[in-house]
């Protein structure tokens, strides 16, 4: 069946991962709580005064557009550039074998306990560009590659922290996270794009 784990090896390695990411998501959630009295899914002081309706709205909104753009910008990437491609292929290891069940677990869990951390506790605190700097920083990998996925992790960053203070609500952070991070961990594991430039073109 499709939603069960693979292999004992790849349900495990996702099982700790996912773990790790809870762990990250309650530590954020403590620290914030102790460091500046407050919630981390609620900026302090947004650039907007929106009613929590209009918050909580305006936040999913912008992070479903978000998502849509970045996975958009993806495809095109890969389909036109060599560094997407060599991006792309660096990475899929880490996706090749994933489940349905374990995409959606991590992408999931990945995306709150990031959430939390970079855009709930840091962004409040260091601001969005500085907060941004630091999610693109940890998106650190091995390969010629490394360089390339920080940066594109930085500018995913400052999109994800601009909507979280801009309406205060870590809803649509968290949309956008989650959903780009499904969409594109199916797309490593089920596109090849060496096969795709094999195949003949009408």
């Amino acid at each position: 069946m499709a939603s069960r784990w693979p292999r004992t090896g790849r349900a495990d390695a996702t099982l700790r991962a996912a773990s790790g990411y809870l762990v990250l998501a309650v530590l954020a959630t403590s620290l914030a709580l102790v460091l500046r009295d407050g919630a981390p899914w609620i900026h302090p002081s947004p650039w907007l005064r929106l009613p929590l309706w209009a918050a909580l709205l305006s936040s999913a909104v912008l992070g479903f557009t978000l998502a849509a753009v970045v996975v958009l910008m993806t495809r095109i990437a890969v389909a036109r550039f060599t560094w997407a491609r060599r991006l792309h292929a660096e990475l899929r290891p880490v996706a090749r074998d994933l489940s349905l069940s374990q995409v959606l677990l991590l992408a999931g869990l990945s995306s709150l306990g990031e959430e939390l951390l970079f855009r709930g506790l840091l962004t409040p605190l260091l601001g969005v560009p500085l907060s941004a700097l630091l999610f693109g920083l940890a998106h650190q990998m091995r390969g010629p590659s490394r360089w390339v996925w920080v940066a594109w992790a930085l500018v995913v960053g400052l999109g994800l922290g601009a909507i979280f203070a801009a309406t205060g609500s870590l809803v649509g952070p968290f949309l956008a996270h989650a959903v780009v991070n499904a969409v594109n961990l199916s797309y490593l594991r089920d596109h090849d794009p060496d096969d795709a430039e094999q195949q003949p073109t009408l």
